[in-house]
């Protein structure tokens, strides 16, 4: 879309994958809508590239979790993407001496037992109504605790003692998972191209305090008579976007659902013949600060690295390149300093320094479990709430963003049928 209209019946803030879930629901629904993106794309935290003329890289999601319940998987049979459904390289496809066999077993098993402690305290939390920090679950000086962490950074986007155990109970995962060999945020982008789009427009007050709701923006000035907010929950927390009158409580909700960090980066393979198509790769290192690696995907000549927590944003405040040198160093550390000149840096997110995500995916703090039905909440039957920070069991997801778009579009054509 080129201009802004003046006026629409639903405005919603945000073209991710809530947006144009929301977009797509409204579709036949009569009702004039526009999608306002501050990014010149669609797409949000779901970036497909072409890192290079023979490797393409999601920059940000690229699995389709739970592919038996993941919405986007038939929106992919539907646009006639690809879906590849090879089994992930997390557990069985090791590769290399860093981490031989016995120990990683031994690993599993302290993970598996982690994972076993984490469901016992989480139904004693919901039976006393007392949540706690996932963390806490950490066995006791087991050699693992280090590794467990980084698993969870890679999960959640933080470390154990910033997850509350009631949201990671709640959290559904059917251990399906598959991939779109075009990318996944390729699919994502096909899905919102036939939405009504406003590109590089920035919003930054919601004034909902007359008979129309008032949307200030960088490409002007337009009203609404419904609106819905998709955006990440730390531009809410940090009012990157206003509300006049304010909503506190939103603000507070926000603020105990912040996005954690995971990123990636993909690193050029010379010789890639080398190593095994869709391995994995990751040392025994007994420390959370560090890298796992997925080797050719999509037998693609690359390697991609993948990290999070408080390491990931030590490395993002490094400065650009800095996953890239981590990471060579970290593979050659692993398979030999004969590697160092096989790899070559392609691409590399930093979503913490994106300033329309400012981070990956939500959380839930110990405590604030509940706040994600606070902020999916509607307001006066014209504010609305999506994106994957109110899903309430596929949260942290594309299509638990997806699905909760289409809800809350539901809600407004509920309250009109009335």
């Amino acid at each position: 879309m080129t201009s802004l209209p003046s006026s629409v019946d639903v405005a919603i803030i945000g073209a991710g994958a809530a947006g144009l879930g929301a977009a797509h629901a409204l579709k036949h629904s009569g009702l004039s809508t526009v999608v306002l993106e501050a990014r010149d794309r669609v797409g949000g935290r779901a970036h497909t590239i072409m890192a290079s003329p023979d490797v393409v890289f999601d920059v940000g999601c690229g699995w389709l979790h739970s592919a038996d319940q993941n919405s986007f998987v038939n929106i992919a049979e539907q646009l006639d993407f690809e879906i590849n459904k090879t089994l992930p390289p997390w557990r069985e496809r090791a590769y290399g001496k860093a981490f031989p066999k016995e120990e990683r077993d031994d690993f599993m098993a302290a993970l598996d037992a982690f994972y076993d402690r984490a469901e016992q305290a989480a139904k004693v939390a919901k039976k006393n109504h007392r949540d706690s920090a996932a963390g806490l679950c950490l066995a006791p000086g087991n050699r693992w605790n280090p590794m467990i962490d980084a698993i969870s950074t890679y999960i959640n986007g933080c470390e154990l003692d910033q997850v509350s155990i009631l949201d990671m109970d709640a959290y559904e995962d059917t251990e399906i998972n598959w991939r779109v060999r075009r990318g996944y945020g390729a699919l994502v982008a096909a899905y919102g191209a036939s939405c009504p789009l406003a590109l590089n427009c920035e919003v930054t007050l919601i004034d909902h305090s007359g008979k129309r709701i008032r949307i200030e923006t960088s490409r002007g000035t337009l009203s609404a008579d419904r609106v819905i907010v998709t955006v990440p929950t730390n531009l809410i927390a940090d009012a990157a976007i206003r509300f006049d009158p304010p909503l506190p409580a939103k603000v507070e909700a926000a603020r105990g659902l912040p996005l954690g960090l995971a990123d990636k980066v993909t690193l050029a393979l010379d010789e890639p013949e080398a190593l095994p198509v869709e391995g994995n790769l990751r040392g025994a290192t007994m420390r959370t600060e560090m890298g796992t690696y997925h080797l050719r995907p999509f037998g693609q000549p690359c390697i991609e690295g993948f990290f999070g927590g408080r390491f990931a944003q030590s490395l993002e405040d490094s400065g650009p390149g800095a996953f890239a040198a981590h990471s060579i160093d970290e593979i050659v550390g692993f398979l030999g300093n004969d590697f160092r000149r096989k790899l070559k840096p392609l691409a590399e997110s930093r979503w913490a320094h994106d300033p329309f995500a400012r981070g990956s995916y939500s959380h839930a703090l110990p405590g604030h479990a509940d706040k994600r039905a606070v902020l999916a909440a509607p307001v006066d039957g014209r504010l609305f709430f999506a994106g994957e920070a109110t899903s309430p069991g596929f949260f942290s997801t594309a299509h638990g963003a997806r699905d909760s778009g289409e809800r809350a579009a539901g809600e407004i054509l509920a309250l009109i049928k009335e």
